[in-house]
């Protein structure tokens, strides 16, 4: 397998801007963006945080081509690609491809329940076969409480064998650790990168060889949750851990995304970063001033951002 672009550490699948019509806001994503790398973040922009599903083929093209055009390395870069239609997935994927990504997050395609493994071998072989990119690497998205699509450890041994220098990895956001745990300890020594879905199991997942995480805290905490990743064989490591878990305990009283963005529109003082797509809503005023006293009294902020 070819390991010279392989992904490692933190990555944030960013949150999406929004203009006062809903339109993407391309200007503020380049701004963020450039902060997290700033942090030692990585991009998984078109995650599940960044309302990924809420957004048109078009808009994720012209989002890319903004982050392009401002000089974000692509290298750094894992967009999330996968969707229900094969040919929007391989446009996605091909365009990934051409601003020089450094992999792909790629959901199976998780409109149909109950779907067996043959079909989604099928559908993410005809995708790799269609793209026909060797560069491509794909990391494949096991989010069953959202897409209600598992991917299973059987279904990636047989894509791993078919595909072994294009499937590079997994994002699990099962929350269940035995399950993480199994992928490591049976795909690890195949080179097969493991990324923990949250930040929570980050230092559980690196001491048992994994990649790191890609993790929705990653918008709001990146610089210690990447610490903790470069220093996790510290004798402090679990100290850190511990701080990062009470940080994800604290947005986690409130919707997610609807917090993730208050806070971002707090600390940097742009009010527009509050907007959200529907059917998402953002936090009411009230729910907006009870995050941020809760903030402040851990003593959390996000530095560099203005």
């Amino acid at each position: 397998m070819n390991t010279s672009t392989r992904m490692t550490g933190v990555l944030s699948p960013v949150v999406t801007p929004f203009k006062a019509d809903l339109s993407p806001d391309a200007a503020k994503l380049v701004s963020i963006c450039k902060w997290l790398l700033s942090q030692d973040v990585g991009l998984a922009v078109f995650g599940t945080n960044s309302e990924a599903n809420s957004l048109s083929v078009g808009e994720k093209i012209e989002l890319m081509n903004a982050l392009a055009d401002a000089g974000i390395p692509g290298q750094r870069m894992m967009p999330g690609t996968g969707c229900c239609s094969i040919t929007d997935t391989v446009e996605l994927t091909r365009h990934a491809m051409k601003i020089g990504a450094g992999g792909v997050l790629m959901l199976p395609p998780f409109y149909y329940k109950g779907v067996s493994d043959d079909g989604l071998f099928a559908s993410y072989s005809e995708v790799i076969q269609r793209v026909g990119d060797s560069r491509l690497r794909i990391y494949v998205y096991h989010i069953p409480p959202v897409s209600n699509v598992p991917i299973t450890l059987p279904l990636i041994e047989r894509l791993l064998k078919a595909y072994p220098g294009t499937i590079a990895g997994v994002k699990d956001s099962s929350g269940d650790w035995s399950n993480t745990s199994a992928m490591l300890e049976r795909f690890q020594p195949q080179g097969f990168d493991v990324f923990a879905g949250s930040e929570s199991f980050l230092l559980a997942t690196l001491r048992a060889g994994g990649a790191g995480c890609i993790t929705a805290m990653g918008n709001a905490n990146p610089g210690p949750i990447a610490k903790l990743a470069r220093e996790w064989q510290n004798s402090d490591a679990d100290a850190q851990q511990e701080k990062i878990n009470l940080v994800r305990q604290t947005y986690s009283k409130f919707p997610m995304i609807p917090a993730l963005k208050a806070a971002i529109a707090h600390f940097s003082g742009d009010a527009g970063w509050a907007t959200v797509r529907p059917p998402l809503v953002k936090l009411t005023e009230e729910q907006s001033s009870g995050l941020v006293q809760a903030l402040d009294g851990i003593g959390f902020t996000m530095p560099g951002l203005k």
